[in-house]
Parts: structure tokens; C-alpha cells; sequence
């Protein structure tokens, strides 16, 4: 060993430096390196090919990241070849700038469905090292506790059977019951819960409220927080039918700021300009965005060469069942996309040279129990595919035409050609037996407007189409629901479309009926010299409100029953001499300035509602029952919303519900009895209370008399004793009443 200064050699006191162990020391001082391929991420799945084809791939998988927010090129994937065949192995390695950006590009494309045969599956670089020295042998795992999460439709085990509303109110927002007076009350409440409106779910499961940063989802008994949906500045939202998916808008366009977060749920850069969004309820995922497309504005139509067009809402249509959502551009084309991948179907639109407006047709009760029945495997016949009615307006040479297609086989199942058309509007029956077109039509000299009702009945073979000839202008028109009758509102005051303080539209409301025996639709009963201009079915049908919505002159409500004599005549058509006999008023109302009207969902109530978005005259809310007759009245400053919660479709089967009807009686028997004990409970509160003030009555009175003799002798001996003590002092005064002066003259 080689000498060490001063002569000192290795060993030292006995023992060598060589033999020391450290260690431990470096095992406790070891600096952790980072392993750098936290940022590779592989992605299998990925189809087969050759050398030639390796540029558009790549191309096509970096554009596929792009789309769900990750932004890689085709620069940062390699894929790996087979030297045997030429081809590659079927999975490719993609390096990201950082770990995070891997993360997110994991969580954007995991499962994706890149074509029918391939889907990809990615993983990092460094997990499949670490699967690979996995320890195979099995652990029993310990089971997690079981937490109890709450029901979103819990509201629908009310013992009483209530329904819920929503206010709200300056910054405050409420939900309450709605049942007999001794059972309304507040549920929940809270400040600052919404920054402009809420709403809810079609079938009442969320409520959503709009906020800067976007949407929120509340529901379950505490309100808790369900889901988020980040688009800035929100203003609309629109929820599909079956509460699947979400649609919003903002007025602002979509902006991405550099270094904003990234992910399934977040705008990415090619979302950039567009202003609707399309969502996933459940998952919170971002499905796709559109712009805004707003429609040409037609200055002989009323609307202006120098008025601002508006942005129709919804600007997306869902289908009844959610499989697919639509939207037209003017004049073009409709683009079909299906859920949830919101790819064209097809990979084609429907072209139609002058589209203006389009519907989808809803789902009735028939359709629903039919498609259960083909999902149980029971069913006898295909079910019903869905329908969209679409029309044109007249161009060139070509006359107007509305169309009724069968999608997704696109189908036309029927067309009708119109003459000197102005416009157009489609309205479905909600069971979907019946689609009329309001055809708003002019004369040749185009100076005045009348209106056509063309009536498909779509039940029927080749869907039959009748014609209802109207001599005014239609402003309302509504179906009654899962029924065969319509009302509608027409008017000729030369005033109509002249809105102003003080102006009173003069109108006619009409109802019409299915005459099964011709087939064909008969005026039931015409209500003359009306002001109504809105009309709201109850949702279980036979009742209807006719309103003056949006007057500061007349707030009148009348509520009709269109089957009133319905036990004496029975469920059947009615005679020829009975017919539109069962028309009945039922009562009439008043609330000032009213701006909104909605039935409950049971169809016995009736909430109006006077909002300070129109006026700030007498904001608050009324509900009345079906013959008018007021229930509660709130007069509430600032008051701006009222919206009953929706209910989902019943559970009980259809003879369920018929053992129901026959034995409605014993069920009215013990409501009648709950409804007796109640009034008694309440009755025998009031007499209590009126004995116990009589009690106090009483008793103070006795307390009073037994008090006042000795009260009495009590301030007599006071007099007394001041008399005593009182002594008389007499006083001369004298007073010169006049003075006379008599001058001597000498």
C-alpha cells in the first residue's frame, strides 16, 4: 500500500479505513433521479401498416389528440416496425413535453374508438415496466365501507306525495313543497346560489344554476354538488330529453389563454371561436362545440334591414330517445350527429335547398312501451324510428314544402306542397299522433295575412293530411296533451304586432276536436271577444287556462273544463247535437301584470307569476287550483322566477294503474279521513287556543275583582288624609275696578 504523508500508514489505531461499511449511509443520503419517461405514454390498439402509409397515421392520430385538448404532433410519435414483415406491431410510443400533458392525453383518448376495428388503449411508459414485475400472487383485498350515497329522486317518496318549486328572489334562491296549507314549507334555501337563473332537469333530477365560470348540477336531498361543465360567460343551456347530455351558449365567443388547463372536461384550442358546447351529463366530458348560426333577417317578414338578428334557442334539437342531436343551417342542410360520439351519421347532412326550421318527433307512451318490450326481447315488431318533420320556403319556381322523414333510414314518409307562403311552424301532439304545420299564407297582392292548419295524422297509413281554413292570424297554438284536441288564438285587430303601453290586442280563442267517426278535425266552441293570448293545457289534459300574459291593462284568467259532462255521456263520441256541449267555465281570475303561467305536474295547480325581468310592478307569485279558486298569493320585491320541478315518467304498469282507477273510491275514503283528521287536529288547536284566552280572561277578571276593594279603600283613605291636612288661608285682595278724575276749575 502505497505511504501516506507524515509516515502515517492505513492503519490507524488498530483498524483499516478500507473495512468501514457505509453503507447506510449512502442509502440514506441517495439522491432520487428522475426516472424521464414520465412524458412517453404507448398506445396500443393502433392498426397495422406499412412504411407508406406511416405519414397519414400519425397525421390522423395528432389530430384525433388535438380534438380532445392534447396538443402532440406527429413529430413526437415513433412507431415501431417489424424488420421480418415491414409492418409495424400494432402500437406506437408518443412523447409529451411534460408528465402532466401525459396525464391528460391518457384521459382524453383512453378507450377511443379510432375506426370499427381498432380502439386505443394507452398506458405509461414506465407502468408497463412496472406490470411487468407485478407480484402475481393473489391478496385478498379489504373491503371499503360502505358509504350510503343519496338518492337523486328522493324528493318522489314524499310521504304527503308534494311537489317541489323553485324561487328566487333578489340573490336568494329557495325550493319548496307545495301540498295543503299546514304542509308547505321551505326545503332548502340559499344566497348567491345562482348568478342568473335556475333550472331544472326534464325529469326534475338536477337543478342547474349559471355562474361566470360556467354550469353547476345540484340534486339530492341536501342539494350537494353533482357535476360542472366549465364554459365561461353561459348564458343558455338546454338539457336533452332524458337528462344524457347538456347544450350551452355564450354570447362570447370561446377563448383558450395559453397554459390553460387541458383535459376531457376543458376547451382546447380548436374549440376556439365556436359559442355552443355540447356535454356529457355523467362524466362532465366536453363532446363537441359549434358557432353560433343566426338566421337571415327578412325585412319584408317585420324583422328590419337595421334590427340585430336573433339567435334561435335551442339552436340544437335532440331526438326523443337521446341517440342523436340535429341542428340546420338556414337554407343548406341538416346535420344529424350521433351520441355520444357526435359523429355525423353517415358522415353525410341531409341537404335541403332552403331549410328554415326543423322538428324531431316526440316519443308517446305507445313508443316507449314498445321499445321496452324490444329490449326485453318480447316485442312483436320493430320499434318506431324516429321522425323529422322539416320545411322550405318557396324558391324560384319551387313551391313551399314540408316533409316528414324517417331517420336514421332517411325515408320521406310524406310531403305536402304550399302556395304563397309567408312562414311556417311545426307543432308535434306530444304522444306524437299528430303533427300541424301553422302555414301563415298571403294573399297575391301580399297586403294581408291569413292562416292553414295542415294536420298529418302520423298513426295512419301514408300519414293523411287535413286542411283547416282560418280567416285571422293565429298568435297562440297548443295541443292538449296525450289528447286529440288543440286551441288556438287567433286575432284581426289591426293592432296585432304593435306592441305598446296601453294597447289591447282583441282576440278569439277556438277549440277543435278529432271526430273519429269522419276522421276529420271540427270546431268544438269559438270564445269571442277575448284578450287571452296564451293558453296553458294542464299536463293530464281536460283542463285549460286561457291568460293575458304581458299586459298592464288586462291580467284576466279563465280556467275551462273541455269535459265537464263527460259522466253523462260516457267516454265515447259525442252526439251530433252534444258536440262541444262539455265545454264548461269553470271560473275567473285576476293577477296584475302577470308574465308567466305553468301548471304543476300533477295537473291540479296553477302557478303566475309576475316577474321583475318584465316589470317591477307587483312582483311575486299566485297558485290556484284547477277551478280558479286561489290557493296563496306572495307579493315579493324583486321577485324573478317560479318553475315547478318536473316529474319523471310513472313506474306502475298500465294495469297497475286501471286497478288504481277502479278503486279510486276507497282510496278518496281515506283521504277523506286524513283530510278529517287533519281539519280536526287543526279545529281542536283553534278551540284550545280560544279556551286558553278565555282562560286568561277570566282570570284576570277575578284577579281584578278581588284587587278593587282594596284598591278603592286604599285611594279613598289617600283623599282623606289630604283633606285633613288641608288648611284654609283667606285672601284680600283688592282690585280698583275703575278710577274717575274730576279736574276743578276755578
Amino acid at each position: 500500500m502505497t505511504p501516506t504523508p507524515n509516515g502515517v500508514g492505513p492503519h490507524v489505531n488498530g483498524f483499516d479505513e478500507d473495512d468501514i461499511d457505509y453503507s447506510d449511509i449512502d442509502a440514506k443520503y441517495q439522491v432520487q433521479y428522475e426516472e424521464g419517461l414520465d412524458n412517453v405514454v404507448v398506445v396500443d390498439g393502433v392498426p397495422v401498416i406499412d412504411k407508406s402509409k406511416a405519414e397519414k397515421l400519425l397525421a390522423r392520430i395528432a389530430k384525433e389528440f388535438g380534438k380532445k385538448g392534447s396538443n402532440v404532433k406527429a413529430d413526437d410519435m415513433f412507431i415501431p416496425w417489424d424488420e421480418k414483415t415491414g409492418k409495424s406491431k400494432g402500437y406506437l410510443f408518443v412523447d409529451f413535453k411534460t408528465a402532466d400533458d401525459a396525464v391528460y392525453g391518457i384521459a382524453a383518448l383512453q378507450e377511443y374508438q379510432f375506426d370499427s376495428k381498432h380502439r386505443f388503449y394507452l398506458n405509461r411508459f414506465t407502468d408497463i415496466e412496472r406490470y411487468a414485475s407485478l407480484d402475481e400472487t393473489y391478496h385478498e383485498p379489504e373491503p371499503e365501507p360502505y358509504t350510503t350515497k343519496e338518492h337523486l329522486r328522493a324528493w318522489l317518496g314524499d310521504p304527503q306525495g308534494r311537489d317541489q318549486f323553485v324561487t328566487y328572489r333578489g340573490d336568494d334562491v329557495e325550493i319548496n313543497w307545495h301540498g295543503k296549507p299546514s304542509q308547505c314549507e321551505v326545503a332548502y334555501s340559499k344566497t348567491n346560489w345562482t348568478d342568473l337563473y335556475a333550472q331544472w332537469s326534464p325529469l326534475g333530477t338536477y337543478l342547474a344554476s349559471l355562474h361566470r365560470p360556467g354550469v353547476r348540477l345540484w340534486g339530492g336531498s341536501s342539494w350537494s354538488h353533482q357535476q360542472r361543465f366549465a364554459h365561461p360567460l353561459v348564458r343558455l343551456l338546454d338539457f336533452s330529453p332524458n337528462e344524457n347530455y347538456l347544450a350551452t351558449w355564450s354570447h362570447d365567443p370561446i377563448v383558450v389563454p395559453e397554459g390553460a388547463q387541458q383535459g376531457p372536461q376543458f376547451f382546447s384550442p380548436e374549440d376556439e371561436g365556436n359559442n355552443i358546447a355540447v356535454w356529457d351529463v355523467k362524466t362532465g366530458n366536453l363532446l363537441r362545440t359549434f358557432p353560433s348560426s343566426y338566421p337571415e333577417q327578412d325585412a319584408d317578414a317585420g324583422g328590419g334591414a337595421g334590427k340585430k338578428p336573433q339567435m334561435p334557442w335551442p339552436a340544437l334539437k335532440w331526438s326523443a330517445d337521446d341517440k342523436y342531436v340535429a341542428r340546420v343551417t338556414v337554407g343548406q342542410q341538416i346535420s344529424v350527429y350521433e351520441l355520444p360520439s357526435m359523429g355525423l351519421v353517415d358522415k353525410k347532412s341531409i341537404k335541403v335547398d332552403g331549410v328554415v326550421d326543423f322538428e324531431w318527433c316526440p316519443l308517446g307512451e305507445k313508443d316507449r312501451d314498445e321499445d321496452a318490450k324490444a329490449v326485453a326481447g318480447k316485442g312483436k315488431k320493430p320499434p318506431r324510428q324516429n321522425l323529422l318533420a322539416f320545411w322550405m320556403p318557396e324558391v324560384a319556381n319551387q313551391p313551399a314544402r314540408v316533409t316528414v322523414m324517417e331517420f336514421p333510414s332517411r325515408q320521406i314518409m310524406r310531403q305536402k306542397n304550399l302556395f304563397n307562403v309567408t312562414e311556417c311552424k311545426l307543432y308535434w301532439q306530444n304522444q306524437g299522433d299528430f303533427l300541424c304545420v301553422q302555414v301563415d299564407r298571403h294573399t297575391k297582392t301580399k297586403k294581408s295575412i291569413f292562416c292553414n292548419l295542415e294536420i298529418f295524422r302520423v298513426r295512419e297509413k301514408d300519414f293523411p293530411v287535413e286542411v283547416v281554413e282560418l280567416k285571422d292570424t293565429v298568435v297562440n297554438f297548443s295541443w292538449e296533451p296525450k289528447g286529440d284536441r288543440f286551441a288556438l288564438v287567433s286575432s284581426n285587430d289591426p293592432n296585432l304586432g304593435s306592441s305598446g303601453p296601453g294597447v289591447t290586442i282583441k282576440t278569439d280563442v277556438s277549440f277543435y276536436a278529432h271526430d273519429r267517426t269522419k276522421g276529420n278535425f271540427r270546431l268544438l266552441r269559438t270564445l269571442p271577444g277575448r284578450t287571452s293570448n296564451t293558453i296553458r293545457w294542464s299536463p293530464k289534459g281536460r283542463h285549460v287556462v286561457l291568460a293575458t300574459v304581458g299586459s298592464t291593462s288586462k291580467s284576466e284568467l279563465e280556467f275551462w273544463d273541455m269535459d265537464f259532462n263527460n259522466d253523462d255521456f260516457g267516454k265515447g263520441a259525442a252526439a251530433k247535437d252534444e258536440w262541444g256541449s262539455g265545454i264548461q267555465h269553470l271560473g275567473t281570475a285576476d293577477h296584475y301584470a302577470v308574465t308567466d303561467a305553468d301548471w304543476d305536474p300533477s295537473g291540479r295547480y296553477i302557478a303566475t307569476s309576475a316577474s321583475a325581468w318584465r316589470h317591477t310592478i307587483e312582483n311575486g307569485y299566485a297558485i290556484w287550483d284547477f277551478k280558479g279558486t286561489e290557493q296563496s298569493k306572495q307579493i315579493l320585491d324583486r321577485f324573478k322566477q317560479f318553475v315547478w320541478r318536473p316529474r319523471p315518467r310513472t313506474l306502475l304498469t298500465k294495469e297497475q294503474q286501471r286497478q288504481i282507477r277502479k278503486n279510486l273510491k276507497e282510496y278518496s275514503r281515506q283521504f277523506e279521513e286524513e283530510d278529517a283528521a287533519e281539519e280536526s287536529n287543526v279545529s281542536a288547536e283553534l278551540i284550545a287556543q280560544r279556551k286558553r284566552l278565555v282562560d286568561e280572561w277570566n282570570a284576570w277578571r277575578i284577579r281584578c275583582r278581588d284587587e278593587l276593594p282594596a284598591a278603592i279603600k286604599k285611594k279613598l283613605g289617600k283623599a282623606k288624609k289630604e283633606e285633613e291636612e288641608k288648611e284654609e288661608i283667606e285672601l284680600w285682595i283688592d282690585e280698583v275696578i275703575e278710577q274717575i278724575e274730576e279736574e276743578v276749575i276755578e
